[in-house]
C-alpha cells in the first residue's frame, strides 16, 4: 500500500480529485487530498495575506496529521508550486512526485516569473476592486461558489520557491501534459522534464483538467508510480 498526497490548483478545491481519490482508494492505497487555506472547503478563511509558504505549510502539516512517513506527492496546475515547496522540505520522504499539467518552477522562481503578459495583466487587473484576491483567469462577471470556486490570494503567485537539496532526493518524477488546452503555459515544463531526463513524461488528450477528462489514464499513471520499476 502506498500513501498519496493530492494538491489541487488555484481558485478551486480538493473536489477536483474526487474521482482520482476514489480510484486510488479502490486500489488499496491511502489518500490525503490537501486542503489549502482560503480555497475550496476552506474558502471561508480567504484573506489577501495568504502566501505560498502558507500553502506549503498546510500540506506539510496535513501529511504529519495523516501519519504518512513516506508518500507519493501529486500537484495540479498551481499545485505544482506547492508540491515543489513541499519537496524542498520533505524530499527524503517522498517516493515519487507527479505534476499534472502543473507549474514546475526552478529555484528562486515564482509563478509570476514563469507566466506571461496575459497572466500578469489578469492577476493585477482582476484584483483592483478586491485587493490581493484574484478572480479565476478568463472569467467574466465572476461570482464565488462557496466551497467550490473562489478568488485566489495574489501573494501566492508572487512568492518564489527555494530549493534546499531535499527535492533532489526524490527517486521518481512524472510530468503529465494536457494537449487539448491551447494556448497553454505548460509545454515548457514538459520540455524541461524531457530535457533533464529521468522523468516519466506523458501526454494526455485532455483539457487542463486531466483528472476529469482522462480519469483512467490519470489512475494508471499514478498507480504506476507506486509499482516497482522494471528494466
Amino acid at each position: 500500500m502506498a500513501n498519496y498526497v493530492l494538491v489541487h490548483g488555484a481558485w478551486g478545491g480538493g473536489q477536483s480529485y474526487d474521482q482520482t481519490a476514489e480510484d486510488l482508494r479502490a486500489a488499496g492505497h491511502a489518500v490525503l487530498v490537501a486542503q489549502l487555506a482560503g480555497l475550496g472547503s476552506r474558502s471561508g478563511e480567504l484573506h489577501p495575506g495568504i502566501t505560498l509558504t502558507d500553502h506549503i505549510d498546510d500540506v506539510c502539516g496535513q501529511v504529519e496529521q495523516a501519519g504518512f512517513d513516506r508518500f507519493i506527492l501529486v500537484g495540479h496546475s498551481y499545485g505544482g508550486m506547492v508540491i515543489t515547496g513541499v519537496a524542498a522540505r520533505l524530499g527524503a520522504r517522498i517516493d515519487a512526485i507527479a505534476y499534472l499539467d502543473a507549474f514546475l518552477p526552478l529555484d528562486g522562481e515564482s509563478l509570476w516569473d514563469i507566466t506571461g503578459e496575459y497572466e500578469h495583466a489578469w492577476y493585477i487587473d482582476s484584483q483592483k476592486f478586491t485587493p490581493g484576491l484574484v478572480a479565476p483567469i478568463g472569467t467574466v462577471g465572476f461570482e464565488p461558489v462557496p466551497g467550490m470556486v473562489g478568488r485566489h490570494p495574489l501573494l501566492t503567485l508572487l512568492e518564489a520557491v527555494r530549493y534546499t537539496g531535499e527535492e533532489a532526493k526524490i527517486p521518481r518524477r512524472a510530468y503529465v501534459f494536457a494537449t487539448d488546452w491551447q494556448p497553454t503555459p505548460f509545454a515548457r515544463f514538459l520540455a524541461h522534464a524531457q530535457a533533464e531526463g529521468g522523468w516519466d513524461c506523458h501526454e494526455s488528450k485532455a483539457s487542463h483538467y486531466v483528472m476529469a477528462d482522462q480519469p483512467e489514464q490519470t489512475r494508471e499513471i499514478l498507480l504506476g508510480l507506486a509499482a516497482p520499476r522494471t528494466g
